[in-house]
């Protein structure tokens, strides 16, 4: 398993990454999407909203389920990754570049540093 050093992580498998100032990027983990299987379907109808860490902004499924997508900070959608409408493989086979979901511009930057390290991370996963 990958678990890039850049990059912060939540309990529930999404990574961030900063892209410039306030914007960042966000998508799944190369654990999440290697336990979840094949994806078929990322469904994200959450682009302009402003929501809450924890609050749900999409999902993706698989050919063996369908999982929520976590938001990891407070923030405003900005960009979905429209790729994945015709190749949501990417969340398996890029998952930390051409597999990334959606950009938000983060109303309070402090929240990074309640995420994990890559690390701690990877110390959650294989626990």
């Amino acid at each position: 398993m990958n678990f890039p050093q850049d990059l912060r992580y939540t309990s529930e498998h999404e990574w961030v990454r900063i892209k410039e100032g306030n914007i960042v990027t966000i998508g799944i983990t190369d654990f999440a999407q290697g336990e979840l299987g094949d994806i078929v379907y990322v469904d994200v109808d959450s682009i302009g909203n402003q929501l809450n860490a924890g609050e749900v902004f999409g999902s993706v499924e698989a050919v063996k389920t369908v999982s929520d997508l976590f938001m990891p900070v407070d923030g405003k959608v900005l960009e979905l990754n429209t790729v994945l409408d015709s190749s949501p493989d990417l969340v398996n086979i890029d998952p930390y570049g051409a597999g990334w979901i959606i950009r938000v511009e983060m109303s309070n930057p402090s929240q990074l540093e309640e995420l994990m390290d890559a690390a701690a991370y990877e110390s959650s996963v294989a626990g």
